[in-house]
């Protein structure tokens, strides 16, 4: 289990992002984190020339967000299978309420070969 705490910036709102027009947490930044934090789960255990790349998500974004708030970002890794890791996903605000939940897939990879078919 990974979890990090992030700050909502003004860089990080709806309005800045294109995807609404009110100051608060925007869905695109809140993927982004918690994407991060699988990133950061796997870190230690993929090998040497190997990196994760994202394949799929679910994410029901359940409530807003004001700039300067703080948001926990925890990341469980649910199922493993050969390359395939599927970590559920939660944010919550200080007070504890469940801002977000969802499902991130990640695939293990070699850098070279994959970097190389694109």
């Amino acid at each position: 289990m990974a979890e990090q705490t992030f700050t909502v910036t003004s860089a990080d709102t709806a309005r800045a992002l294109g995807s609404g027009e009110l100051d608060v947490l925007g869905t695109p930044a809140l993927l982004a984190w918690l994407e991060a934090v699988t990133v950061a789960d796997l870190a230690s255990s993929v090998g040497p020339g190997q990196a994760s790349v994202g394949t799929r998500v679910e994410l029901d974004h359940l409530a807003a967000t004001r700039e300067g708030a703080s948001v926990r970002v925890v990341a469980e890794l649910a199922h493993a299978d050969g390359r395939l890791r599927r970590f559920t996903v939660t944010a919550h605000d200080v007070d504890g309420r469940l801002l977000a939940t969802g499902t991130v897939t990640r695939v293990v990879v070699d850098r070279e070969r994959f970097l190389g078919r694109i």
